[in-house]
């Protein structure tokens, strides 16, 4: 038996629990392979099955419970860290809170399969308020499905995976430098999937101190909010005078957007990766005075400038017939 394999089977339950918490925590290693490798050698008689199973479902657990307290009293700000931390392109926020809309509490039993969204689903969930009994009961059966349906496949396949073992042997503690080198390059890969999306959505984006001066001016414009409904839970005030839009609602309303003025779009994704990307489809169609506000509702409210309650919009016209055209002056 090789050196790398001893180590496994020595520290193999230490090794199993901390890996897995270090992924639920936000951290972009792979649980799956791991689980796997603890099936087959419980398979093998190296590992007790029982206790190779529970040790990822206390620390997912362990991990969905902090994660879903973090969302209930910090909001939609744990969505955008742990976006940063998990290395994942900026629009995952707006993409998990549209999944999680659709789907509701299955969300959180298809969500450990899902990379990207496994971090997310818990923190939404507290967002939500969606009630402890309902998120335990729902969370729990996604755990259970995710350890039980990686540890009993490698359980069932431990022969076939102890073959592959036994030919990768002659690498010895070469094993362990492939295995780095793997994981190395995976998350270059995502780092640079991030770098590369970013860079997509470079666009001039105008200040949340010039906004609030060409408000104050009267000057003619719309300003529209891009966040989900979702996290009008958290933080239910807006821009002064801005309209409330989906992005594929905006995307839709092509034909109905004015080019006579400017248009300002702001979200609370990180790197204002909604806005952005939704001025760049939107320039595609010809609509080129369109500008993301930079921070974000964020960036607003750290300097100061006034909120105010969020307005429904009327489905009797366009929001594009408001707006900030009243010449009206925004009072600070």
């Amino acid at each position: 038996m090789s050196g790398t394999v001893e180590f496994l089977v020595r520290h193999g339950y230490l090794l199993l629990f901390a890996w897995v918490l270090a992924e639920q925590l936000g951290l972009p290693l792979p649980s799956a392979p791991l689980l796997l490798a603890a099936g087959a050698l419980a398979g093998t008689g190296r590992m007790n099955l029982a206790i190779a199973l529970a040790l990822p479902i206390v620390a997912v657990s362990i991990c969905d419970a902090f994660w879903y307290e973090l969302g209930r009293r910090r909001g939609v700000k744990v969505l955008q860290w742990i976006c940063r931390v998990s290395l994942e392109p900026d629009s995952c926020v707006h993409r998990t809170q549209v999944r999680f809309e659709r789907n509701g509490p299955w969300a959180l039993v298809a969500a450990k399969f899902i990379p990207g969204f496994n971090a997310l689903a818990p923190p939404l969930a507290g967002i939500s308020r969606m009630s402890w009994r309902r998120y335990a009961l729902f969370d729990g059966l996604g755990i259970l499905l995710w350890a039980g349906t990686y540890i009993v496949t490698g359980y069932i396949f431990s022969g076939e995976l102890e073959r592959v073992a036994a030919r990768l042997a002659f690498l010895g503690s070469g094993l362990f430098a492939l295995l780095l080198s793997a994981l190395l390059l995976y998350i270059g890969w995502k780092d640079f999937k991030r770098r590369r999306f970013l860079r997509d959505l470079r666009i001039a984006r105008i200040s949340p101190d010039e906004l609030h001066q060409r408000m104050g001016g009267g000057e003619n414009f719309v300003v529209v909010d891009l966040r989900h409904a979702i996290e009008f839970q958290s933080e239910p005030e807006t821009i002064p005078g801005a309209v409330h839009m989906d992005p594929a609602d905006l995307e839709e309303a092509v034909d109905v957007i004015p080019r006579d003025r400017e248009i300002v779009l702001f979200c609370s994704c990180p790197n204002e990766a909604t806005a952005a990307h939704m001025a760049l489809r939107l320039r595609s169609f010809g609509i080129t005075r369109i500008r993301p506000l930079a921070g974000g509702l964020a960036g607003w409210r750290s300097c100061g400038f006034p909120l105010q309650a969020l307005e429904p919009s009327s489905n009797s016209s366009s929001p594009f017939d408001g707006g900030l055209q009243r010449g009206e002056r925004l009072e600070t």
